[in-house]
Order: structure tokens, then C-alpha cells, then sequence
């Protein structure tokens, strides 16, 4: 979780000047923010903004494969992961945040943040966070399909596919449901809130209760399963325009609404590499 990431880039930077910096980013290439403090670390939604003393916000995003990972400085990099996918590097005397295969990276005034953030509508984990005003938003466009809305992050920030998921199963509609036929909005805002302020502070994220590997959600990848509460085959379908589409778990028996065209065709967990192929017609 974005917000997890700053907390952990917060400890590990904040209080301390910077040694090294190396933005391998084409527009940051010449940047050195080195011997300048680092102030904080926050999140807004999904964005990363580390503030530095002199005046500058390194912004960062993650999109779907990026991700930070702090390590002691003077130790190898270690992540598992390969080097060319490093897009930054922040290093102390104590501490060393990498930034691997990064999303965004952009380097503004402070007091220019709003230009990266200020379309952002509610953040779920805020402190400013304001129920009534995502509800509002969302049900602006009530013929836009739900799943749809709660992914746009003008909508109320901080919502990934894996709650998005899993709060419409609970709610027992389809992602592509329109927003006018979703039922309840508020509450599904609420829900929404109560999942991720639960998971704020856990390592892993859970929608079940259980952590335990394979069991902390319901229907999120598990695309060629079973429904946790009934037994049917978890589905996955395409939910969004290109380019920003994503994908969508669906229990075709506990969730009422519309879904895409669906050959029935066995489908593999996402991510697996055994099994099946995923079968699976793009949305119409």
C-alpha cells in the first residue's frame, strides 16, 4: 500500500541529508539534491511526494509494477529485482530508499504540488477525508459502470483494483454495474474507508480477516477458482478504456449486474504461469 511506502521512505529519510541522489529519469538526469535535507515523505492517493529543504518535492507514483525498498546504506543492493529497473536512488548516511521500476518521477516547487495532485478527489487515508464529497463525485455520472468510478482517482483517491474487488463483492454487485443501479453509495463509500483504514498498518492486505497466504481476499486474482462463499468459478474480465484499463474478479453467482461477454472458457489465476489460459472476450 502507497501509504505503507511512505511511511517506511519517512523513517528511513526524513531528518536526514542526502548523500547521494541519482534521478535515472531522462528529464531528472542532471538533478543532485545532494546535502540537502530530506523534510518528510507523505501520500496523497498514490502519489509519493518527499519534501526537501531547499523548496523542491520529488514526486513519485508506482503505477503497476513500481515499488521502494529501503536497505542500509553501504550494503549491496539486494531487491530481487534487476538494475536496470532502478529509476532512483536516495541514500543518507544511514539509509538508502531505491526506487524501482517507478511510474512517475517528476521534481517540483513545494508550492507546486497541486499541479501533480490537486485534481485528486477525497483521500480515503487523509486527514481531510470527506465522505460526502466522494459519494457526490461518484454518483455524478450514475451511467458509468462502478467499478470504473471507484478506480478514478477524481472520484476519491487511494483505491486499487484489489478493493475495488472485493468492496463490490461484499456489496454483491458487478464492477461494471452502472452507478445509478449500485445501490447504496454512501454505504459502499463507507465500506470502502473501513476496508483501507484497517489495512493502513498491515503488511499484507486483507478483506477476509485472514492473512494467510491464499486466504486474505475473496474473489481479487483468483480468476479460475472458487468463490470463497459459493463455490463458482471466480472470473476476470478487461473494466476501462485503453490506455488506463484494468482488469476485474467477479463471482458471476454472488454478484448481480451486468459483465462482460464471457466464452466460459477455463481461466488461470492472474499471474500464473501454469494452467489454462485466461478465456476471456474484451468488454463492448
Amino acid at each position: 500500500m502507497v501509504r505503507r511506502t511512505a511511511q517506511r521512505l519517512h523513517a528511513a529519510l526524513a531528518g536526514r541529508v542526502l548523500t547521494t541522489t541519482d534521478l535515472r529519469w531522462p528529464s531528472l538526469a542532471t538533478v543532485d539534491l545532494t546535502g540537502q535535507p530530506v523534510l518528510e515523505v507523505v501520500s496523497a492517493g498514490k502519489h509519493l511526494l518527499t519534501r526537501i529543504g531547499s523548496g523542491w518535492t520529488l514526486h513519485s507514483h508506482l503505477r503497476m509494477e513500481g515499488s521502494w525498498h529501503v536497505h542500509r546504506t553501504g550494503e549491496p543492493w539486494r531487491g530481487g529485482r534487476p538494475d536496470h529497473g532502478i529509476r532512483a536512488v536516495l541514500a543518507n548516511d544511514t539509509w538508502t530508499a531505491v526506487g524501482h521500476r517507478l511510474g512517475m518521477l517528476d521534481l517540483v516547487r513545494t508550492t507546486d504540488e497541486a499541479g501533480l495532485v490537486g485534481h485528486l478527489g477525497p483521500d480515503l487515508l487523509g486527514p481531510g477525508w470527506d465522505a460526502t464529497d466522494a459519494a457526490r463525485r461518484i454518483a455524478a455520472e450514475p451511467h458509468r459502470p462502478v467499478g470504473e468510478a471507484l478506480l478514478d482517482q477524481r472520484n476519491l483517491a487511494g483505491v486499487g483494483t484489489f478493493f475495488m474487488t472485493e468492496a463490490l463483492f461484499l456489496r454483491g454487485i458487478t464492477p461494471w454495474t452502472p452507478v445509478a443501479e449500485a445501490g447504496d453509495i454512501d454505504a459502499l463509500v463507507d465500506l470502502l474507508h473501513r476496508l483501507l483504514t484497517s489495512n493502513a498498518d498491515r503488511a499484507v492486505q486483507s478483506t477476509t480477516g485472514d492473512t494467510r497466504e491464499g486466504r486474505s481476499q475473496y474473489v481479487h486474482a483468483r480468476s479460475g477458482r472458487p468463490c470463497r462463499r459459493c463455490g463458482t468459478t471466480v472470473r476476470v474480465a478487461p473494466i476501462g478504456r485503453a490506455p488506463t484499463d484494468r482488469v476485474a474478479f467477479y463471482c458471476p453467482a454472488c454478484q448481480r449486474g451486468p459483465a462482460p461477454t464471457d466464452a466460459g472458457g477455463a481461466q488461470r489465476p492472474l499471474g500464473s504461469s501454469r494452467g489454462p489460459r485466461t478465456g476471456y472476450r474484451p468488454l463492448r
